[in-house]
């Protein structure tokens, strides 16, 4: 019964993700950068921005200056300005601007993926 009940808990958690985060950033990530519906950047879900998929209140470098461009504006709302603002920047290090990441189908908040 615990197996099955931590099971269910870790469920609905990766599901609070996608049904809760997802659809308010998502369709904005999607329209702005037209991510492969089976690549990298679909795939990675909550992770495009969070330290993983179950780690919500972590962010990735990436993340974490998405939550500072969110801050400076003073809204929880995705914009495509907000994501072009960040086009620009270099969140993980690895030598490649986010928005060339996001349109070559690499996430931008993981230095492995250029």
């Amino acid at each position: 019964m615990m197996r099955v009940r931590s099971g269910l808990i870790v469920l609905l958690t990766v599901a609070a993700c996608a049904v809760v985060a997802m659809p308010t950033f998502s369709p904005v990530v999607n329209t702005q950068y037209k991510p492969k519906k089976d690549g990298v950047v679909a795939k990675a879900t909550c992770a495009l921005c969070h330290a993983s998929k179950t780690k919500f209140k972590e962010f990735n470098p990436y993340g974490a200056d998405l939550k500072k461009a969110l801050d400076a504006q003073k809204t929880k709302k995705l914009t495509p300005e907000i994501l072009k603002s960040l086009d620009a920047l270099d969140s993980d290090k690895d030598g490649v601007k986010n928005g060339i990441e996001l349109k070559a189908d690499t996430l931008p908040g993981d230095p492995k993926s250029k």
